[in-house]
């Protein structure tokens, strides 16, 4: 029997309270996005990381791609720790920035605190808990102090909120990692191995203003907009009969998340700006399904007499789907944890769209897990009074260790 893994659990326990203060601290420091000034957060982390004798590369995305991103600063963090040449390197990642807390807490979104066991604050469960998770797993293989193959990277980045493409995707494109496996901040129990994609697209109707008393004159661009809006929704009908294999995962849904027009009561609506969400299942491809959306709305606009109508699109973040590679990730993830949850852990999909597809889309296997509840709804995730259990903390911390030395252990 081996021991090493009732070594790596006792050695979380015991520095299991410096872990939570460590999530605290990240939690303390906002990193709404939008603005997303996220800089002065990696820098914060980079500080506490110095502390525990690990110096985090910092890679500063240059500001005018950031600008026109949308954000305001990004820096990148990657911690190497090479154990030998041969052997697989893995890398851990989780994302820093997060949506705004929006109203309705009881406890303050950027508090940490602890109540009945719980670490309450804005991406405490998603994905600032990983950073902990990840941290104090490294550091548990660590303190083996045995000879290991390959490495662990940490890559804590700063863009998920917006696709990805300025943080993992910036890191990937720069050649400043390749990793052979890759595990991704969790949200639930599960071992993830799949997850949606997501199209969102801005949608500009163009009219013509007119006061109202004299309707006739204008070309009225909320009218146009209620049957786009019609149109759009009807179109889930059609949607909903499009089921996924994947188990976690249904169907495609379409949402239209932000509307802005008009100018005032008594003027006819020139302008409408329609901002919407079209998620897609594995089994999609997403250059179709793109082009479904903006025939749907083409073909509905040119029915409106007089308005001009522009399209641009926002994102377009790819399925995941699993590569054949990551099974020997999967399955430790899915062996440990067991042996710390006490009950099996399925492999399932997600509805969220996540950065690893920017991993898997250059060939890296990957999964995702972490510290979390059974579900991400249980955590409150990106609404008010969000938290993560120490318990699943601690455990979650152990699955990952554990894992990292089932794939990096000597022969």
């Amino acid at each position: 029997m081996d021991t090493h893994y009732a070594q790596l659990d006792a050695w979380i326990a015991a520095h299991f309270e410096e872990e939570v203060c460590f999530l605290q601290a990240l939690v303390q420091v906002p990193t709404d996005t939008p603005p997303g000034n996220n800089a002065p957060h990696a820098e914060r982390t980079a500080e506490l990381l110095q502390a525990m004798g690990y110096q985090a590369e910092k890679h500063v995305v240059p500001e005018a791609e950031v600008r026109d991103y949308g954000l305001q600063s990004i820096t990148n963090l990657i911690v190497r720790r090479k154990f030998a040449e041969a052997g697989p390197v893995i890398a851990l990642n989780a994302h820093g920035d997060v949506v705004p807390p929006g109203e309705g807490w009881t406890h303050g979104p950027y508090s940490g605190e602890i109540v009945d066991g719980q670490l309450y604050g804005r991406a405490s469960a998603v994905s600032k808990s990983d950073f902990a998770t990840y941290t104090f797993a490294l550091r548990a293989l660590e303190s083996l102090g045995l000879p290991l193959k390959g490495g662990v990277e940490l890559h804590f980045t700063y863009d998920e909120e917006f696709g990805g493409e300025l943080g993992p995707g910036w890191l990937l494109q720069q050649g400043l990692t390749k990793p052979d496996y890759l595990l991704a901040a969790g949200f639930s129990y599960q071992v993830v191995t799949a997850h949606n994609g997501c199209l969102q697209l801005e949608v500009t109707l163009h009219g013509l203003a007119s006061h109202a008393a004299y309707p006739h004159t204008g070309v009225d661009a909320l009218q146009a907009a209620n049957q786009l809006l019609s149109a759009l929704y009807a179109h889930n009908a059609l949607l909903k009969t499009r089921l996924s294999q994947v188990p976690g995962i249904s169907h495609p849904y379409l949402n239209v998340g932000r509307i802005e027009g008009g100018s005032n009561t008594n003027v006819v609506p020139g302008k409408v700006l329609i901002k919407l969400d079209r998620r897609m299942i594995p089994e999609e491809d997403p250059a179709a399904v793109e082009a479904e959306v903006r025939a749907l709305i083409e073909s509905t606009v040119a029915a409106c007499p007089g308005i001009r109508l522009e399209i641009r699109r926002l994102l377009l973040a790819h399925p995941m789907t699993p590569l054949p590679g990551a099974a020997p990730l999967v399955a430790a993830l899915q062996q440990h944890g067991e042996a710390v949850f006490g009950e099996p852990i399925p492999t399932s999909g997600t509805p969220l769209y996540t950065d690893v597809r920017l991993y898997t889309a250059r060939g890296i296997p990957a999964a995702i897990y972490g510290a979390g509840p059974r579900t991400v709804l249980e955590s409150n995730a990106k609404r008010a009074d969000e938290h993560v259990a120490l318990a699943d903390l601690q455990r979650a911390t152990q699955v990952v260790a554990r894992t990292l030395y089932e794939l990096l252990k000597p022969a």
